[in-house]
């Protein structure tokens, strides 16, 4: 599962010698390289009561994808695998709580996994009816003396910024232009043109999220929950548990159940938009 940003991870590697017997080793290096390609060498100890068990702590930084290179020397041993750290605030239609309530989880051990399928449950039903968690978006436009510029995600709460990516290009103040909420279309107030290559800084999702939104990412939640969780799906009182998941559930389908999209056709983005 993927880390908060600022948590610690503990990192393990084991030594192990051409016969595959654990080992100490002469020496231990880990290296992380982070999403933006530096390096971090955290410093490496031996579990004291397994030799050739390594360990290295480290307080992640950067949001991203990282991969773990472990080299030992004396006997020559190397291991590579990944970590992703996830943003500061990672977009969720539902709050752990909810989530925690509407699959009857009284206990917390299971948090980490349901944050997990809570926030895939967010870009799926994102996908359908384009941003519900607010946040900012960023995006370029070649624009040549336009009326309008028509910005990908919708619906828009207010551009913030317009730069120009040209030395000596037209700069457009964020107050001097009109956004349409629900086509993304944005104009000048003045009822010039537009031109430039343009980066267009903007938020974009709901500041109140419908009912229906919320039950279909309930919908798809349960089903995300149940589907990968087989026969320990039914601890929580939900159906489902025990049956064979290469079949559709009854009721709930694959990957998005059917009553979850007609909960969410209101707010369905056009065809070919995404």
């Amino acid at each position: 599962m993927p880390f908060d940003l600022g948590a610690t991870v503990r990192l393990t590697g084991e030594c192990r010698d051409p016969d595959g017997t654990l080992a100490t080793a002469a020496t231990a290096v880990v290296t992380i390289t982070l999403p933006n390609e530096t390096t971090v060498t955290p410093p490496v100890t031996e579990d004291p009561d397994t030799a050739g068990r390594y360990r290295a702590d480290y307080v992640t930084t950067t949001p991203g994808r990282h991969t773990v290179r472990w080299v030992w020397t004396g006997p020559a041993a190397a291991y590579t695998d990944v970590f992703d750290v996830q943003e500061e605030a990672p977009p969720a239609i539902l709050s752990l709580r909810d989530a925690r309530e509407h699959l009857n989880r009284v206990s917390t051990t299971d948090d980490d996994e349901l944050r997990f399928w809570n926030n895939a449950t967010t870009r799926a039903v994102e996908y359908f009816v384009g941003p519900v968690v607010t946040r900012s978006f960023t995006e370029e436009h070649q624009v040549r003396n336009a009326l309008m510029v028509v910005l990908h995600r919708t619906p828009v709460l207010a551009v913030t910024a317009v730069t120009s990516l040209l030395t000596g290009g037209v700069v457009y103040a964020a107050d001097s232009l009109h956004v349409d909420r629900d086509t993304g279309e944005v104009l000048r107030l003045d009822g010039g043109r537009l031109t430039g290559r343009l980066r267009f800084t903007y938020r974009a999702g709901r500041t109140v999220i419908p009912e229906n939104i919320r039950g279909a990412a309930r919908i798809i939640l349960e089903h995300l929950w149940l589907t990968q969780r087989g026969n320990r799906g039914n601890r929580g009182g939900l159906a489902g548990g025990g049956q064979d998941l290469s079949e559709p559930i009854p009721g709930l389908g694959y990957a998005i159940p059917n009553r979850a999209l007609q909960l969410l056709e209101p707010d369905r983005l056009p065809p070919g938009v995404a």
